[in-house]
């Protein structure tokens, strides 16, 4: 397993010794403490490999490679998660699963483990929803679940096949890396069993922030679902095709105000279409709260949908701020330590 830190090491501790928890003795933690003070991070276990890079790098993907160019014995396979990621006591067991039905790249579930004000709640509303569309829905209709950062695995030749030789700067790198996956036809499978539990953004700074990365990023990638729609229609290939319908959805704030605008311009000047963006609006609604029921959603996420408004107004400053998303802030600060004892019963 490998475990990306960037300025921060303070939850580490707590990362690990869910790790060592879990019910799969033959693993290897590295953790890439790029920029980090690691003279606090002293383990007992071998199976535990602290790597500090020599120069700074804040780039995942060659956070990643640092540790597999470390590799204390040959690994098969390889999964990821963040510095502030706590993971299921069978998260290992769920993934190989997966695997053993053939699947070389695969997605976990990332749950929230703090919905502790109204912005986290939305945040993780956000989450299961695209959850529900992106990895849940798309991979039962037979293309590939969407990769998340965090909460995935990979066969280590796929993994170093897909990305040996990239170079990119900023936030992004699992939308490149599964961009390669599928351009190659590769389709990425869902482990909805596979939990990891991730920080939810809880204050408008940080959301600010982290969706102006995310933005950035859309709008610097949304060609390569053009291209690859394409291909798909080209290569009459399903899992590019579909999987390409996604990659050029816009973030949902920006379709839900597009929506509000086209209801107010059909109001005026074109009322003969308005049933059919009702129509539109009232399935949005049933596949946004069946999302919510599936995954069976905390109550407290249910009460904060009452702020939505204020949650789309900061959006919108971050995408005001989305062209010098990568100058603000490299990576989220993470203030949430919750350490999980036993996850079994949490599903």
């Amino acid at each position: 397993m490998i475990v990306t830190a960037y300025e921060q090491v303070q939850l580490i501790p707590e990362v690990v010794d869910s790790i060592l928890r879990c019910n799969y003795p033959n693993l290897c933690i590295y953790v890439v403490a790029d920029n980090c003070d690691v003279s606090t991070l002293v383990f007992g276990d071998p199976r535990v490999v602290i790597l500090r890079p020599e120069i700074k790098l804040a780039n995942n993907i060659k956070s990643h490679f640092h540790a597999i160019e470390n590799f204390k014995r040959n690994h098969e396979r390889i999964t990821i998660i963040d510095s502030d990621n706590l993971v299921d006591v069978d998260y290992f067991i769920e993934l190989n699963k997966v695997f053993d039905l053939g699947f070389e790249a695969v997605q976990g579930v990332r749950k929230a483990k703090n919905l502790n004000s109204e912005i986290a709640c939305l945040d993780e509303a956000g989450d299961i929803y695209y959850r529900y569309i992106d990895r849940f829905l798309l991979f039962h209709v037979g293309s590939s679940a969407s990769l998340a950062g965090s909460g995935m695995a990979f066969s280590s030749k796929l993994y170093v096949e897909a990305l040996k030789g990239q170079k990119m700067s900023g936030a992004g790198f699992d939308k490149l890396l599964q961009f390669q996956l599928v351009s190659a036809e590769i389709r990425i499978a869902f482990a909805e069993n596979a939990l990891v539990y991730d920080t939810k953004t809880s204050k408008s700074k940080q959301l600010v922030e982290q969706r102006a990365r995310w933005i950035n990023t859309w709008f610097k990638y949304v060609t390569w679902g053009v291209k690859m729609m394409f291909s798909g229609i080209a290569n009459l290939s399903w899992n590019k095709f579909v999987f390409s319908i996604m990659l050029q959805r816009p973030p949902l704030f920006l379709l839900i105000l597009l929506g509000l605008f086209l209801g107010v311009i059909d109001v005026l000047y074109f009322p003969e279409l308005l049933l059919g963006l009702v129509i539109a609006a009232i399935l949005f609604l049933l596949i946004f709260f069946r999302s919510l029921y599936v995954f069976s959603a905390d109550r407290r996420i249910f009460r904060s949908l009452r702020t939505i408004p204020k949650f789309i107004l900061l959006q919108l400053y971050a995408l005001i701020n989305a062209k010098r998303a990568n100058i603000l802030s490299v990576a989220t600060k993470h203030e949430h330590g919750t350490l999980i004892k036993n996850t079994n019963n949490d599903r």
